[in-house]
């Protein structure tokens, strides 16, 4: 008789694991996901039409710092979400052993490390998509993190997801990660070739650019101008 009267069971939970019916979860969830994608379609937006320069008058590198305040911002409240949703999430015994919050933040230290010392090796500009807006930076930054990984600012970002459930022992937190590491591949199979093409159109108008000026300097001043055709005085 009993059974008729318990409480019937949860088909969105998986106990010990994850709390699918928590709507926190879903909303970190939609966060994770839609930061890349508004950035990539804002900053591609940018390359090909300069809407925010344009609204800006012509001013490029506030419309930059306009678009980092942005990414930052909405990094900021995705973390935050993130950090909610794991609180209703279950915890699982395994990961409450001992040995794990050391790991979590030997993780998120390291996350850290990377993700800071990229914005400072790259700068505001470099960081926050500048190269959309023309703003190109003068060579290839080739130093520590750089040197260590490729996108350390991504994977340190993922690093400190994953630091944060391992700390707080949520399954779910893990699986959250892993979406976050699904999010950034597919991002970066969209801005690493759109990056590489702005440097390398970039460059091909430079070389046309000295190659030009070379054929000046050599030839003199082109036929037709008025330095070209005009008969030179004779001195009195």
């Amino acid at each position: 008789m009993s059974h008729l009267f318990s409480q019937p069971s949860n088909p969105y939970l998986v106990k010990g694991v994850v709390d699918l019916s928590q709507k926190s979860f879903w909303i970190a969830t939609a966060s994770i996901c839609f930061n890349p994608l508004y950035w990539n379609i804002v900053a591609q937006n940018e390359y090909h039409n300069k809407t925010i320069t344009k609204i800006l008058g012509g001013r490029r590198y506030l419309g930059c710092y306009l678009l980092a305040v942005s990414i930052f911002s909405l990094g900021i409240i995705r973390d935050h979400l993130y950090n909610v949703a794991l609180k209703d999430q279950p915890t699982h015994p395994l990961l409450l052993h001992p040995a794990v919050k050391p790991l979590a933040a030997g993780l998120f230290l390291s996350g850290n490390v990377f993700v800071l010392s990229s914005m400072w090796a790259l700068g505001v500009t470099g960081t926050y998509l500048g190269d959309y807006f023309g703003i190109l930076m003068d060579h290839m930054v080739t130093g520590f993190p750089f040197n260590t990984m490729s996108n350390p600012m991504y994977w340190g970002s993922s690093m400190s997801f994953v630091a944060v459930a391992l700390w707080f022992g949520k399954p779910a937190g893990l699986i959250l990660s892993v979406l976050v590491v699904v999010v950034y591949s597919i991002a970066l199979r969209y801005e690493e070739p759109f990056t590489n093409n702005i440097y390398a159109l970039a460059a091909k108008q430079k070389k046309a650019a000295k190659e030009r000026d070379e054929a000046q300097s050599v030839d003199g001043p082109a036929a037709g101008t008025r330095s070209h055709s005009a008969t030179p005085r004779k001195s009195r």
